[in-house]
């Protein structure tokens, strides 16, 4: 049961010294969630008040149920945009087909997470590589800043950029500009002022005293009064199909987003640890029970996240009081929100879209390691240009096809003794070592599989062929190997039979257990010799040349494995 509700581990034991903090930062975390929610409402292509519900049951969910205690969760810019990208595809008809369609992605994303959680499939998330999360996050983080354009400057419709300049709304422009300056001067000069809520309040007393919604300033207008209320989603005009890979998409980017925020929480506070598998069924049922009650796709968000922790919240007791805020307003305080601009809405979401665009570390790809600047520029280019789903998926494939190609060639270092000592290194590296004309030492730094094999076995033939006339032992550094497969096994055991047939003695040292445990149950052993596995490299030079062979203990050492064979 706390395994899976660990808030019945810290609120039996909670400290009240930790109370004034976590007031202090749900109460700070609440108040920025208002403006934030309805923001992201926006992005998504919600009404505002959607993004309040979402900013409510869901964030009590995973306050009783998630394993960190200041990730904050509720509606974020990407999946926001996430949700847009997937139902603009779809023939929805009207608003509130659209509606029902993102409130049912909610439940539907939900669901994949409880039953990746329940798999204990947390590890999924590491096949979305930095490369390809800072691809998609640059490219949906100017998506999502396109999308607010119509908003900020007040223009409706355009062909083009000439006719869109001459639609341009200059008092809307002049408000949304001012949000965003505002913001960063806020954020730079007084940083513990919200400047979120400050723009917020400053619009809605500039629109209402100077009657600017009259001039033709759009505003939000009249916001639903009251809790949401208990609904089924529906989903009849689309199949599950259809919406699949939508969900799973938003799945595994929802995840990624909580996971990395959680996780670089943990390495700075002490006190809990944070469990990847919990964490997807904390995240999953915030998402099913959030739609219960009119929710789209929620996550931990990174800025309201960094708001919680520098506030001082120290469990989940801050959330709980952040969903407390936003009920309040929900009851009681919506038609404060009336004279609220779009413009300002629209300037905290370019604010906060900014800041997730990442050039730094392209440009260190790009001088460092230039197949994953490129892997980065793919993710980036298909995200903007075909898609966001596209972006991600194609991303997480490219990503595997490069780890499957390095894989398939390995490095592999020609090894020699470093003068005056027992050391025995890469002869490409260490100008120190002399390399016998008798003796291949190599090592082969990956494990040893079907997709590598005929590497291996090309490279080791060429380089014995160099040797021909004066070859007359070849030595298999294993320290690198974790694992031989079948048929990889099967390649080892031809070989050794043909070198053997050429009167050249092959040895193997630095096998490590689980290499060991293969090379004896699949009966290479039984063709190499147990006098030719060696604990060093060392070791197997001196038993070659004759001065010393190996004594009981190193015999105990390189040939012991997990069933004794």
């Amino acid at each position: 049961m706390k395994r899976n509700f660990p808030f019945l581990i810290w609120l039996p034991t909670y400290d009240t010294k930790f109370l004034k903090g976590d007031v202090f930062a749900g109460i700070t975390v609440g108040v920025l969630l208002i403006p934030q929610g309805m923001a992201y409402a926006m992005i998504a292509g919600l009404p505002p008040v959607f993004g309040l519900y979402t900013a409510l049951i869901p964030q009590i969910i995973y306050a009783l149920m998630g394993t960190s205690r200041q990730l904050s969760v509720g509606p974020v810019a990407m999946d926001s945009l996430l949700v847009a990208s997937s139902l603009s595809a779809l023939s929805l008809t009207g608003l509130e087909s659209y509606v029902s369609m993102a409130i049912f992605l909610a439940l539907f994303t939900g669901a994949i997470q409880v039953l990746m959680g329940f798999l204990k499939m947390g590890f999924f998330v590491n096949f979305l590589s930095k490369p390809v999360i800072s691809g998609f996050t640059s490219a949906v983080a100017i998506v999502i800043g396109l999308s607010q354009v119509k908003n900020l400057t007040g223009v409706s419709s355009a062909t083009n950029i000439i006719s869109m300049l001459k639609e341009v709304h200059l008092v809307t422009l002049a408000i949304g500009v001012s949000a965003i300056v505002i913001i960063f001067l806020v954020k730079k000069i007084l940083p513990k002022i919200p400047s979120a809520l400050l723009v917020v309040f400053l619009g809605i007393v500039v629109v209402y005293v100077f009657n600017l919604h009259h001039l033709g300033v759009e505003i939000v207008k009249e916001i639903p009064k009251g809790l949401p209320v208990f609904k089924w989603p529906s989903f009849n005009e689309v199949s599950i199909l259809t919406l699949a890979p939508m969900a799973l998409t938003l799945a595994l980017v929802g995840y990624m987003e909580a996971s990395s925020i959680s996780k670089s929480l943990e390495e700075n506070i002490d006190g809990y640890q944070v469990d990847a598998n919990q964490e997807l069924k904390a995240i999953g049922f915030s998402n099913i029970i959030g739609s219960l009650f009119q929710s789209f796709p929620s996550t931990g968000g990174f800025a309201r996240t960094a708001v919680n922790h520098q506030a001082g919240a120290k469990t989940g007791l801050a959330s709980l009081i952040a969903a407390l805020v936003v009920g309040l307003t929900l009851m009681f305080f919506t038609p404060l929100f009336y004279y609220l601009p779009m413009a300002v809405l629209a300037a905290m979401i370019l604010v906060a879209v900014f800041n997730l665009i990442d050039l730094e570390y392209p440009k260190h790809l790009y001088k460092h390691q230039k197949d994953e600047f490129f892997l980065l520029l793919i993710t980036f280019i298909i995200t903007l240009f075909l898609g966001i789903t596209e972006g991600i998926l194609i991303g997480v494939v490219l990503s595997l096809l490069l780890v499957i190609y390095r894989s398939s060639q390995p490095h592999i270092a020609i090894l020699a003794r470093i003068e005056g000592s027992n050391y025995f290194k890469n002869i490409a590296r260490f100008t120190t070592t002399k390399q016998r004309e008798d003796l291949l030492i190599i090592r082969f730094d990956a494990q040893l599989y079907f997709g590598n094999k005929d590497y291996f076995i090309k490279r080791i033939r060429q380089l014995i062929e160099e040797k021909q006339n004066t070859l007359k032992a070849v030595i298999i550094n294993a320290e690198a190997i974790t694992y031989i497969d079948s048929s990889a096994s099967a390649m080892l055991i031809k070989f050794i039979k043909e070198l053997k047939s050429k009167k050249i003695k092959i040895m193997m040292t630095g096998a490590i257990g689980p290499t060991r445990d293969v090379l004896f149950k699949n009966g290479i052993v039984t063709v190499l010799g147990k006098d030719n596995l060696f604990v060093r490299t060392y070791e197997a030079v001196d038993c070659f040349d004759g001065i010393i062979c190996k004594d009981d203990l190193q015999n105990q050492i390189c040939q012991q494995t997990k069933t004794n064979v």
